[in-house]
């Protein structure tokens, strides 16, 4: 069975898109049109400047030749023999033509003047003088400048009588003057008329305006005179009148307007379909991470109805949405033991007072069954920045709750086993030291009963030995009792603790151990030193480790001395335990501090694990400084008693590979793992 195609969300169908096509395609035309109306208008202005500037230079030309053709035959009236008063004339009436001559000059057959008009200082051009001889007809010669400082060149007609050269006159022309007498004013007033060398440089120039040459200008040979000037006429375009320019620039801002309006209008239909477009993927998105997510959702309006539950949460509490939607306090998921607290803070929270931060309630399922849940309830802002309810996201606790009870058992059973094997290494030194008080119990007892059965026994030394007797006993005891202490499994307790008489204790704890290993307990603690509260054993034991370290770290130690100092500042106790071992390798700090790392053959990778662990319960720090006398010194910083605003929780399960212990207060530092 076949289906309509369904347009994709955002594309206008097929009739909205002739719609659009249809004034873009008139727009077109309507511009194309335009554009070829004002294409064809310039093209024909041009092509009839074009003409009127051809027509303009041969005019021009034929003024110019024809000026100075007639200029050559009157020069040639003017003959060698003619008296002053009729070269006056004839010249006179030459230089009053206005056809550019500036200066009339006889020279006789030598090249000396006989007469000139009017009396010019210009020279006469010898080599154009000499190539009109050769010629024997008028010759140009090149532009120069002259007395005045402008451009001038001379024409020399020669005569001849009976054959021979008798002499020549001589004309001079002014560049300017020629312009000036030969361009008329309707032409300037249309063209600007140059003269230029072979070089391009502008002789001189006849117009009304400055012009600089175009592509429509045109360049004619100026011959005669010749030798390479050149006469160039650019066309020059009348300013366009105010009704000129308003048709065009009406047709171009009615132009501008249409494609600015299509365009607006496009944009605003565009954005339109691209948010509508967008509203819809990110609704679908949105929904899609809705429901996948853990975490609960919850809107409320400000009376308190419930107006929205993602799925989540309703498969947290097991009602439907169609249940929960729409329900107004108390509610169903509510626990029946904290009924109460719901109500308050549900109140609260309608009321803009409820916790800044997630707060922890019970909740009830539709079996009935609760669980701990982590509620977060911020204000719900719509478009217009007002807030229209709350909106909570729930987290179920219910796994965490119980991995932190495991993690905190798993603890508990660790700490446990690190003391038994810790006891267990030390199980034939601390039976050594058994031996000794039993040895001395049974050489008392022995020596009491000699005394007895010999009859001479003195009451007062039996007494003494008895005494004796009495203190090993008590002695071994006291090991004994430790040992227990050390490794029973008990809850942390929180007490006072008086850190110099735990370092005494452990110091002598590991003295049978310390002796054969050849490693001498210096102990040293100040006076007056603050109680600290924390638990004795954990403590004990933290201690226990570090120390135990140290003995062994310097087990190939010629001078073997372990120093314990314990010293007061403010606001905290610091115990120093320092070795004189090898130190500990520079690649093995950064990772000294992590579970299962050691640098032993035999050790667990715990004991110093455990010791942070311990000594950051109890609110304190654990750092490793090098020893200047080589080795390694570990620092244990805790809190004296006036300091702690909170008894010590359990110690925190060993951190996992990567972390870091917190900064230490005299310099950073790590242990060496046991």
């Amino acid at each position: 069975m076949s289906q309509a195609a369904v347009p994709t969300p955002g594309t206008p169908p097929a009739s909205g898109r002739w719609l659009w096509l249809l004034p873009r395609l008139a727009f077109a035309l309507f511009v194309a049109s335009v554009a070829a109306q004002i294409w064809l208008n310039e093209r024909a202005d041009s092509e009839e400047e074009r003409a009127t500037l051809l027509n303009d230079v041969l005019w021009l030309e034929q003024t110019l030749r024809f000026n100075l053709e007639h200029n050559e035959e009157s020069l040639a009236r003017i003959g060698p023999d003619i008296g002053v008063a009729p070269f006056e004339a004839n010249a006179r009436a030459l230089l009053d033509n206005k056809s550019g001559l500036v200066g009339v000059v006889l020279l006789a057959a030598d090249g000396s003047i006989r007469h000139r008009l009017p009396a010019i200082r210009d020279a006469i051009d010898s080599d154009t003088l000499e190539r009109a001889h050769q010629l024997g007809k008028p010759a140009y010669s090149p532009p120069y400048r002259d007395a005045t400082g402008g451009w001038s060149f001379q024409v020399q007609m020669p005569h001849y009588r009976d054959g021979r050269y008798a002499g020549t006159t001589a004309a001079i022309y002014s560049l300017r003057r020629l312009l000036q007498d030969g361009v008329p004013w309707w032409l300037a007033q249309r063209n600007h008329i140059s003269v230029l060398d072979l070089d391009g440089q502008v002789l001189t120039s006849r117009s009304s305006l400055a012009r600089a040459e175009t592509p429509s200008s045109h360049r004619m040979f100026f011959d005669p005179p010749g030798h390479g000037l050149v006469l160039l006429a650019t066309p020059i375009r009348p300013p366009a009148t105010w009704a000129g320019k308003f048709l065009p620039a009406s047709l171009v801002l009615l132009a501008v307007l249409v494609v600015w309006s299509l365009w607006a209008l496009r944009r605003d239909v565009q954005q339109r379909h691209a948010a509508e477009q967008a509203l819809r993927e990110e609704h679908a998105f949105r929904m899609a991470m809705e429901n996948s997510l853990q975490t609960g959702l919850r809107a409320r309006d400000l009376a308190g109805r419930i107006t929205y539950v993602n799925p989540a949460f309703c498969r947290m509490v097991g009602w439907p949405t169609g249940e929960l939607v729409g329900r107004t306090p108390p509610m169903p998921y509510w626990a029946d033991e904290d009924m109460d607290t719901a109500q308050e803070l549900n109140e609260r929270i309608l009321a803009g007072r409820g916790p800044q931060t997630g707060y922890e309630i019970n909740l009830k399922r539709r079996n009935g069954e609760t669980f701990p849940v982590l509620t977060h309830t911020t204000p719900l802002i719509d478009a217009q920045g007002r807030q229209t309810g709350w909106m909570s996201s729930i987290v179920d606790l219910t796994e965490q709750k119980r991995a932190e009870e495991r993690e905190r058992q798993q603890q508990e059973r660790l700490q446990a086993t690190a003391r038994l094997v810790a006891m267990g290494e030390m199980a034939s030194s601390l039976a050594h030291e058994l031996n000794q008080p039993l040895a001395a119990i049974s050489s008392y007892a022995t020596g009491s009963l000699n005394l007895i059965d010999s009859g001479q026994a003195d009451p007062a030394e039996i007494r003494s030995v008895l005494a004796k007797t009495q203190a090993q006993a008590q002695r071994a005891g006291q090991v004994i009792r430790r040992i227990y202490d050390f490794v029973r499994r008990a809850e942390p307790k929180t007490e006072p603790c008086d850190l110099a008489r735990l370092v005494g204790e452990t110091a002598d704890l590991l003295e049978v151990d310390a002796r054969r290993r050849k490693v001498r307990i210096v102990v040293e603690t100040g006076d007056g030193l603050p109680a600290v509260e924390g638990d004795r054993v954990l403590l004990g034991q933290a201690l226990f480790n570090l120390m135990k370290n140290g003995i062994e770290a310097m087990a190939e130690s010629p001078d073997a001395q372990l120093t314990v100092q314990v010293h007061a500042e403010p606001g905290q106790v610091v115990i120093a335990i320092a070795d004189r071992g090898p130190g500990i390798p520079a690649e093995a700090v950064q990772a000294l501090f992590e579970p299962f790392y050691t640098t032993k053959s035999e050790g667990m990778g715990m004991g110093l694990n455990i010791c942070r662990s311990i000594v950051e319960a109890h609110q304190g720090r654990l750092w490793l400084e090098p020893n200047p006398d080589g080795g390694s010194v570990f620092f244990v910083s805790l809190p004296i008693s006036s300091e702690r605003h909170d008894p010590p929780p359990a110690p925190s399960p060993p951190r996992g590979e990567g972390s870091t212990p917190p900064p230490p207060t005299r310099g950073e530092g790590l242990g060496r793992a046991g």
